[in-house]
């Protein structure tokens, strides 16, 4: 059944005439049709093309050096490591070959202010403390001298790679703002933090979070065709033709051919930087504006986990400036205060309050407003939250697929599996079945009467991206070195 088109159920039990119709006015502002999101991929193929040229586009299509696929006859031990937008994880691989791994990790947690941090140094070496943690935790009496451990970098930033052991920023995305990294190989940034500390370990392969998805699924699944993330950001990976990528013409050794797979991480966050597509509120407008980088990752701001709590912040502070909502707390109360406080609010706050069952007394809401605002919000502040949440997170779902939409047209994929992770994904309550509902629009199927069960193409849970993606890869890697193949532009493989 298709998804009913969210928040007028629980608009209509607000008692305020005023606040039930502020409400559909936001919903109407935020509805996605079918035929927008037809006309979003439309668009969005043809930037997908336009970042393969030779004078590339917004969206920067990313070679990433895996040319093979994985087969899951892989074996071998390695480390991994993710930075994403919270945590940092550091994760021991066993490839044992038959499709089959076993895994060990421990999760970091990002200190207060280390996305902003003035000192470059501050992040690598965190980075460099978690792996000797990590490490000594493992091997209390180290390994035998001179074993070096390969460690796959899953660094989920958009950065140009001429090797895959390299990795330069472009920019610094997900609210992150460090000074002195853009335009920098962030693999010797780490490698000389983790030599100082005299570690046995070497970076033997950076890659992208949904890189890393695509190919740590398709070691299981042959038939997953793109790597997802959908969680502090947005973004999108599958396997390209060389051919089809213009701007590598020339540059290359012989081995790779026009017909050679190349997986491409598109990091389509900043598509329509240009604001030519999509559906942009005022809300949407003022993120962009307040955000370290006004006018970038368009994409990203209107779909990403990071900043759907920060959307319904703006909303509540613009009703309660309406004198519509929490008109017992005065402007310069700790209450209020703490309203207007930037992205006080994350996405764990919308997706609780929308896996609140109790659509009677919204207990769940209650809590959430105590722990975060220290707000008593009533029954219909409770509605309207509720209301708001089910607004964003519906946009959020249908919007985030239309890369999936534009990679599949561009390559002519009919059917597949795209493999998704990412805390939005996987924690947002309904996401999945707005997604899949969203892709039906686009492509129609609905018209067609194909159920949900057999869409042609279907969203699944990723095997470990960051992890075990990253394992697969530099095992990859491994074996192209093995067979003298290059492993990247032929300037930097001369170089090597």
């Amino acid at each position: 059944m298709p998804i009913a088109k969210p928040a007028n159920q629980v608009a209509s039990t607000i008692t305020s005439q005023h606040l039930s119709d502020r409400v559909l006015e936001i919903q109407d502002a935020f509805e996605v049709s079918p035929t927008k999101l037809q006309q979003i991929v439309a668009h969005f193929v043809e930037e997908l093309k336009k970042g393969l040229s030779a004078k590339g586009g917004n969206i920067p299509m990313i070679p990433v050096w895996v040319m093979d696929y994985p087969n899951g006859t892989e074996t071998g031990d390695y480390l991994a490591i993710d930075l994403g937008g919270t945590n940092l994880r550091v994760v021991l691989v066993h490839l044992l070959g038959g499709q089959k791994f076993e895994t060990e990790q421990e999760k970091y947690h990002l200190p207060k202010g280390m996305r902003t941090t003035r000192n470059r140094d501050e992040l690598f070496e965190f980075i460099a403390d978690c792996l000797e943690k990590f490490f000594y935790k493992l091997h209390p009496n180290g390994i035998e001298k001179g074993t070096l451990l390969p460690l796959g970098f899953t660094f989920s930033y958009p950065a140009s790679q001429t090797r895959i052991d390299t990795g330069v920023l472009q920019r610094w995305t997900k609210g992150f703002d460090i000074p002195n990294v853009e335009g920098e190989d962030v693999v010797p940034l780490l490698m000389d933090k983790i030599n100082e500390k005299k570690l046995p370990i070497k970076v033997v392969a950076l890659i992208n979070d949904t890189a890393g998805a695509l190919v740590a699924s398709r070691y299981t699944d042959p038939t997953t065709e793109m790597g997802l993330i959908f969680g502090t950001g947005v973004n999108g990976a599958y396997y390209d033709r060389v051919g089809n990528i213009e701007k590598l013409k020339g540059k290359l050794l012989p081995d790779i051919t026009d017909e050679s797979p190349m997986l491409i991480n598109c990091e389509y966050g900043s598509f329509d930087n240009e604001h030519e597509s999509l559906p942009r509120t005022k809300y949407d407008i003022l993120i962009d504006e307040q955000s370290p980088r006004p006018g970038q990752q368009a994409f990203e701001k209107m779909t990403a986990g990071y900043y759907l709590g920060e959307l319904i912040r703006l909303i509540l502070v613009e009703l309660y400036e309406e004198k519509q909502v929490f008109q017992k707390y005065s402007k310069d109360s700790e209450q209020i205060k703490l309203l207007y406080t930037p992205y006080l609010l994350d996405t764990s706050f919308l997706a609780e309050i929308e896996g609140d069952q109790d659509l009677e007394n919204f207990p769940e809401v209650v809590r959430l407003f105590q722990e975060f605002l220290k707000i008593e919000p009533t029954l219909d502040e409770r509605r309207l939250s509720r209301a708001l949440s089910e607004i964003i997170g519906n946009r959020s779902a249908r919007l985030s697929v239309c890369g999936i939409g534009a990679a599949c047209t561009k390559m002519n994929i009919k059917k597949c599996h795209c493999a998704a992770d990412g805390s939005v994904f996987h924690k947002y309550p309904k996401f999945p079945e707005r997604a899949a509902d969203s892709l039906a629009d686009i492509f129609g199927w609905k018209e067609q009467n194909i159920q949900p069960k057999n869409y042609p193409i279907q969203i699944v849970p990723s095997q470990d991206g960051s992890g075990v993606g990253a394992a697969v890869i530099a095992a990859l890697a491994h074996a192209r070195q093995a067979k003298g193949l290059s492993l990247g532009l032929a300037e930097a493989y001369k170089k090597a």
